[in-house]
């Protein structure tokens, strides 16, 4: 949902920085490696210390560079199939350091076995949604279904996970890691049906 609806918003914004970002020389594969250790630095170093608005800061500051690099790319000319590659490999990356940094706390000092499943089952089930996509598009058809893309995992938990930070109560980002895990593995199941109804249609031509 945020994909189709924010996209043309944040390219907005953040077209005078990538401007700038290209008149200083720096290509877009630059700011896509930069902006996942920056996500993986608040992630697995604020978070597993429960220093979850930090945390959280730290990360939303360097998370928009998924959007800079495309549009840097468009800019430039140099939208490439190494860059789109790189772009998807490592945002998969810095998903997997932000529900590694709550399944360290909740595992560690947080001490709730609970939250560190709900997290890893989040973690897992993300994985397999991106996936399932990839997987689809290299057979050559499309999965582009479901009502837990990517975009919409990341805000709500690091939305969340910041408030928790602030003081909201620790239940709250429970039911919602809770709600993505489920919708998530909807989502899964959404991909593989459309991919099994092209299948079938595929091989009855």
């Amino acid at each position: 949902m945020l994909n189709r609806f924010a996209r043309a918003l944040f390219t907005k914004i953040f077209t005078p920085v990538a401007k700038i970002f290209l008149r200083m020389g720096i290509s877009p594969d630059v700011v896509t490696i930069v902006g996942t250790l920056g996500v993986a630095f608040g992630a697995l170093v604020f978070y597993p210390r429960g220093s979850f608005f930090w945390g959280t800061v730290i990360i939303t500051c360097f998370v928009f560079s998924d959007t800079i690099d495309g549009v840097m790319a468009r800019m430039s000319g140099r939208s490439s199939t190494w860059g789109a590659y790189l772009d998807s490999t490592l945002d998969r990356v810095g998903d997997g350091a932000v529900f590694a940094g709550l399944i360290m706390y909740y595992a560690g000092k947080g001490d709730d076995n609970v939250m560190a499943a709900l997290a890893l089952a989040c973690l897992v089930l993300g994985s397999v949604v991106s996936y399932s996509k990839a997987r689809a598009e290299g057979l050559g058809m499309t999965a582009n279904v479901g009502i837990a893309e990517r975009a919409d995992r990341l805000v709500a938990t690091l939305v969340t996970t910041g408030l928790v930070g602030l003081g909201l109560p620790q239940i709250v980002l429970g039911v919602v890691l809770a709600l993505l895990a489920v919708f998530s593995l909807i989502t899964v199941f959404q991909r593989m049906l459309t991919v099994r109804k092209q299948a079938l249609a595929a091989a009855a031509e």
